[in-house]
């Protein structure tokens, strides 16, 4: 992050919904994987001032500190499927990354089939299954539908979590029990092998998709662990290894993604390139990693963004996507 520009303030949540923040911020990085920052932290709550949020200590109703624009970093349940944009926006004030519908949308793997495929953008064959329905569709009659093997995986979820890859019935139906753990919907979709690809898109109203980076998973799929612990689990390439009219094909189908998905701001468009050169949308990724493993950042500086310039350019399309739909607010209220 530009310090010449922004002063941050970093807040954090634990799994029972309280939130804590910590005053001494060091000057260079935090890195929360390997220390327990938040243990001094003070519990906290928001409280929404103007165009700022004040951050209040719940022991003494203090003001500790304030903030004029959120970036949001939780991943998945709670951070990325809307619940937290919902609550920055009852706050008036900018956030980085799409929307509240956008976010929910993008979340829901199954209803954001439904929305590409009705925009014409290909997608892997599937089928939704639900746990309050035990009997929504038999082994054999998925296999038939959609060969072998398979990946089984929550409708909602991210970072591969539930994810799991099926060759027999016995797989499957271990990976009915994964999935379910995480969601009551999943989806049962065919096996796309071959090149996974990644695009990186920016923006607002004006999107625009950075150049299409390529991920060589050592194992079997790009899994949580090779995403976020195994710094050997995958290997990236940028460009991709694949000729320029497909890749220009790929980043119109990204920008055309996020359109039929309401989903502004930023996110990660990702595809698979079948060994027959059949092109799917796999998933679009609205909060997207940024880690020295991640794709977002590293095809986006291979793009021309640096990313110190690719933060302020968040921030910044945060601020002017906010500016805009606060003059609509003003509009109709009056």
């Amino acid at each position: 992050m530009d310090k010449t520009r922004f002063s941050p303030v970093l807040l954090g949540v634990d799994k029972s919904n309280e939130w804590f923040y910590h005053a001494d911020y060091p000057a260079d990085e935090v890195n929360l994987t390997d220390d327990d920052y938040f243990a001094g932290a003070t519990g906290v709550y928001l409280s929404a001032a103007g165009n700022s949020v004040r951050v209040v200590g719940k022991n003494d109703n203090k003001t500790l500190t304030s903030f004029e624009v959120a970036f949001p970093v939780i991943h998945g349940t709670f951070g990325e499927d809307g619940t937290l944009q919902g609550i920055l926006k009852s706050l008036n004030i900018p956030f980085v990354g799409p929307d509240v519908l956008g976010s929910s949308i993008a979340m829901d793997k199954e209803v954001t089939k439904r929305l590409l495929k009705a925009a014409g953008i290909p997608v892997a064959k599937s089928c939704a299954l639900y746990k309050h329905l035990p009997d929504g569709c038999s082994f054999g009659r998925i296999v038939s539908d959609l060969g072998l093997p398979l990946f089984v995986k929550p409708a909602n979820a991210g970072s591969s979590v539930g994810v799991s890859k099926v060759t027999n019935e016995k797989e499957y139906e271990q990976a009915l029990s994964t999935a379910f753990r995480f969601d009551n919907k999943i989806l049962v979709e065919e096996a796309v092998i071959g090149k996974e690809l990644e695009c990186g898109v920016l923006g607002n109203e004006n999107l625009r998709a950075s150049v299409v980076g390529e991920i060589v998973a050592t194992g079997d799929f790009y899994s949580y662990d090779a995403k976020y612990v195994d710094s050997d689990g995958a290997a990236w390439r940028i460009p991709a290894r694949i000729a320029p009219d497909l890749s220009d094909e790929i980043r119109k189908l990204a920008v055309e993604a996020c359109k039929a998905i309401c989903c502004e701001g930023m996110a990660r468009v990702d595809f698979l390139l079948s060994d027959e050169n059949r092109l799917v949308l796999n998933e679009i990724n609205t909060l997207p990693g940024f880690t020295d493993i991640s794709m977002y950042p590293k095809v986006w500086e291979h793009t021309g963004l640096t990313e110190k310039e690719l933060i302020t350019e968040l921030v910044s399309s945060a601020v002017r996507r906010h500016g805009r739909d606060s003059a609509l607010s003003i509009r109709i209220a009056e």
